[in-house]
């Protein structure tokens, strides 16, 4: 059992910092287009005002709080440690990894970003030690509607990125990319995340049965 909950936790944090390099280097390839999002979280800032992290944070609340509803009770502590670590990990991340000043070296970053993104989400779920908001309202769309994962995330990103650009929020190629492309590379690196941990613990992950 301990050494179990040990390999969850390196699954859990490896991860975050995976997904938090992901973002990093989407942000340096922003010229090509912002998450969808991020694209809403910018159009909420342009309508009602507030900052765009205050936003993250808010729509952040409200899924967990319709998740709780459906579910009758509380995220795990991972939901809450993903928020914080990732946050930092962007930060540092972004400070670390130079800007790049070509458009290829952009289209790259964003290629690098996308693909380290979905890895890292498919291998911190994986775990299922919490997952963050967002991808808590993914497992509850792939849960109460029968969905996969590719399925329930592409509809979800279309949505957000369809409600921020109404708000003012910015489009990009990258947007449409992300929008229709996350949710199968997401579920391709779940399952490759799921042999590899059953390799390493001999058990499967229970995310979907024990959520």
């Amino acid at each position: 059992m301990k050494e179990n909950i040990y390999w969850r936790s390196a699954f859990f944090l490896v991860g975050i910092v995976v997904l938090s390099l992901g973002i990093a280097f989407i942000i340096k390839g922003g010229k090509i287009g912002v998450g969808s999002w991020d694209v809403l979280h910018m159009g909420l800032a342009d309508t009602f005002g507030l900052t765009i992290g205050t936003w993250s944070i808010i729509i952040g609340l409200i899924i967990l709080a319709i998740d709780g509803v459906f579910r009758k009770r509380l995220p795990q502590i991972g939901t809450y440690l993903d928020m914080f670590l990732s946050g930092i990990f962007i930060d540092i991340f972004n400070f670390l990894i130079p800007n790049p000043h070509t458009l290829m070296l952009q289209i790259i970053a964003f290629i690098a970003g996308v693909l380290l993104f979905s890895f890292g989400c498919g291998m911190y779920m994986v775990a299922n030690l919490g997952i963050g908001p967002r991808d808590t309202l993914m497992l509850l769309l792939t849960q109460k509607l029968g969905w996969s994962f590719g399925k329930s995330r592409t509809i979800m990103e279309v949505t957000v990125a369809i409600l921020g650009v109404f708000l003012g929020g910015p489009l990009g190629v990258g947007t449409v990319i992300m929008a229709f492309t996350l949710g199968p590379i997401i579920q391709f690196a779940f399952e490759i995340n799921q042999k590899v941990y059953k390799r390493c613990t001999g058990k499967e992950s229970l995310l979907l049965q024990s959520n």
